[in-house]
């Protein structure tokens, strides 16, 4: 699994991936105990990524980084050759969950408003008899003090969880990976952003259809106009236009 090919998107290095391969991969870093992390990959991603060095550096740098948005698929589909399905953080963590009630995984859910993550660990927990939920820690809205993150990293390590799920949206949940991966001792960690909201029922979810279709920005922009404006109306059209700048080799946009 770690031959799996990667498609430069503006620079950024997405795994032409499927959603059964990326379980399997998990599964195997967990059983083997060893340290990667997911990044979850939408073209606000990608559009983060031409925004900061740190940002593109930390998401090349993950043990994945999963095709989400429909025009990732599409353009791994095309430059690959290969199956390419979309690997959706909120469909990732409904599987997953479904594999853990039977394997044993243990879960940790960091992020989130204020009791959002203790009400996403109920939840999933209804739904999927048998599921260990590790722990849970809603972090405030501001940067912890170095004592104060060291003590919530201790605090992780010592419910042993196996999968630590990040909802701190992007890019500040692969910048927390990447700068935590080396302190942390789960296998995974992963970044799902908004799957939080949905899952805790705090967010409604896009028809099935919107989000096969490609669409499912424009259900987000009528919920959250304010918040998602920029995301759509601005990062969109400009992620097509430099995708076609590539596409047509009129620039270069290094991995490295």
């Amino acid at each position: 699994m770690n031959d799996l090919p990667r498609i430069n998107i503006l620079g950024v290095g997405v795994h032409a991936i499927t959603m059964a391969q990326t379980l399997e991969q998990i599964s195997t870093w967990i059983e083997q105990g060893l340290r990667r992390y997911v990044s979850i990959c939408t073209v606000h991603t990608i559009m983060e990524c031409r925004q900061s060095e740190p940002v593109r550096r930390a998401v090349n740098q993950a043990g994945l980084a999963t095709p989400d948005g429909m025009p990732l698929v599409w353009l791994g589909r095309l430059k690959s050759n290969l199956e390419v399905t979309r690997v959706y953080g909120p469909d990732l963590m409904l599987s997953l969950c479904e594999l853990s009630a039977r394997c044993g995984y243990r879960h940790y859910f960091y992020g989130g408003r204020e009791g959002v993550a203790e009400l996403l660990a109920d939840r999933l927990q209804d739904r999927f008899p048998g599921l260990q939920i590790a722990g849970t820690y809603c972090p405030p809205y501001r940067p912890l003090t170095y004592q104060e993150d060291a003590c919530v990293i201790d605090q992780i390590n010592q419910t042993a969880p196996d999968i630590i799920w990040v909802g701190l949206g992007t890019p500040k949940q692969d910048l927390w990976m990447a700068a935590h991966r080396d302190q942390l001792t789960a296998p995974v960690l992963i970044a799902v952003g908004a799957a939080f909201d949905f899952h805790a029922g705090r967010l409604p979810q896009a028809p099935k259809w919107m989000q096969r279709s490609g669409l499912e920005w424009c259900f987000r922009l009528l919920h959250e106009p304010r918040r998602l404006w920029y995301r759509y109306l601005v990062y969109n059209p400009l992620f097509v236009f430099l995708t076609l700048v590539q596409s047509l080799g009129l620039k270069k946009f290094s991995l490295d």
